[in-house]
């Protein structure tokens, strides 16, 4: 079994598994400060707050935890639209994951105003002439994406988030996939508000985190209301072990980012150039643009994506982002770059991880080569009976 579907979740590094059974132990209560075990379980909590804001460059005041990054964008956008008055407007890519254009409707609606889409081009970069123009003195945050989930395009954050701010309109910045593989301190120096994941860094499921000042903070109306967890912004008893692990994984993608993204990046490019060897038609989209070394994102002509992957059950990839498989319509990342339909449902996203080895990778270009191979042979015998 080849797993090639990183961008969707990683596997927890072996490295940080015995910290996490010690954090298991910690049964006490962190808001529990009155006696030891509420103690112990608060310092494991607060050390790795220190290690998810050495990753972020931030103050360790500045990371509110969660549950991951869909909670903190929902915390965000939801917490800033009530309680930001007289700008009920959010501006948004449509390559946004669905999780931030789900939670920028909802935004835009308890505010009564309205979702504006900025235009990108066909490698998915959000156009920044068209941005300027869409900013105005209604729009209360602007939503982007540090590097895009389904083709690993990187955005221009930091130029968006200065035209931006010259309209007193606050940045928003998903930085779920860009955390470990490419500059994050130039990403978190542009956000106002920044969320990502433990389960994207070889951290366990079921934490992440919100980052923002003390002064964007205060602007937000706790949607998450509870025993003042988080700085009043997260109710409710943390997950001292998952954020014990994200802090462990958080420390480790610091540490290591470099030399994963080198050697994960000459991996997928030998992956790239063996389907080419293998195939005919085959398409990199969005090959034009800066990319996140580790992202393929594939279209084999006349193959259709999903019968590929049935194809192939010793190989998992995925035809676009994890939360919406369960649909199989085309990705909607896709469709605004520009692709057909057709197009879009014959892509794969391929997205390789520190554990990939060079004998995953030619072990998959051998089964995607006999799957695609097999479904256009399928495809045509169909066609021409």
């Amino acid at each position: 079994m080849v797993y090639l579907d990183y961008n969707a979740s990683t596997p927890v590094d072996q490295r940080i598994l015995p910290a996490l059974t010690e954090a298991v132990g910690a049964f006490g209560n962190p808001a529990s400060l009155h006696h030891s075990a509420g103690q112990a379980a608060a310092e494991l909590v607060e050390e790795a707050r220190g290690r998810v804001a050495l990753l972020a460059n931030r103050p360790s005041r500045d990371v509110i935890f969660t549950s991951g990054a869909s909670e903190a964008a929902v915390i965000a956008l939801l917490g800033l639209m009530l309680g930001v008055r007289g700008r009920p407007d959010i501006v948004v890519s449509p390559t946004e994951h669905k999780a931030i254009l789900a939670a920028a409707e909802l935004g835009a609606r308890l505010s009564g105003g309205e979702v504006r889409h900025i235009k990108v081009d066909e490698s998915g970069v959000i156009d920044l002439d068209a941005l300027e123009h869409l900013l105005d003195e209604s729009v209360a945050v602007m939503a982007t994406m540090a590097a895009n989930n389904e083709t690993g395009v990187l955005a221009p954050v930091a130029e968006a988030a200065a035209i931006a701010k010259r309209h007193g309109v606050l940045s928003f910045i998903d930085a779920t996939q860009v955390v470990g593989k490419g500059p994050l301190d130039e990403v978190s120096k542009a956000a106002d508000l920044m969320v990502f994941s433990s389960h994207k860094i070889y951290g366990p499921k079921g934490a992440g985190a919100l980052i923002a000042d003390r002064h964007i903070q205060k602007l937000l109306v706790p949607i998450a209301a509870g025993g003042g967890q988080e700085r009043g912004l997260r109710g409710g008893t943390q997950n001292t072990p998952a954020i014990v692990g994200f802090g462990l994984a958080a420390e480790l993608a610091m540490k290591e980012q470099v030399t994963d993204t080198t050697r994960i990046g000459a991996l997928a490019a030998m992956l790239m150039a063996e389907l080419r060897l293998g195939l005919r038609d085959v398409h990199l989209n969005a090959a034009g643009a800066q990319r996140l070394s580790n992202t393929l994102n594939v279209r084999f002509i006349d193959a259709d994506a999903e019968a590929v992957m049935a194809s192939m059950p010793d190989v998992q990839v995925s035809a676009g982002s994890a939360c919406q498989s369960a649909v199989p319509i085309p990705s909607h990342v896709l469709l605004a770059m520009g692709l057909s339909g057709v197009a879009a449902s014959e892509s794969l996203r391929i997205s390789l991880g520190r554990p990939t080895t060079e004998e995953d990778v030619m072990a998959a270009a051998r089964a995607i080569s006999a799957a695609v191979t097999r479904v256009r042979e399928l495809t045509s015998h169909w066609k021409g009976s």
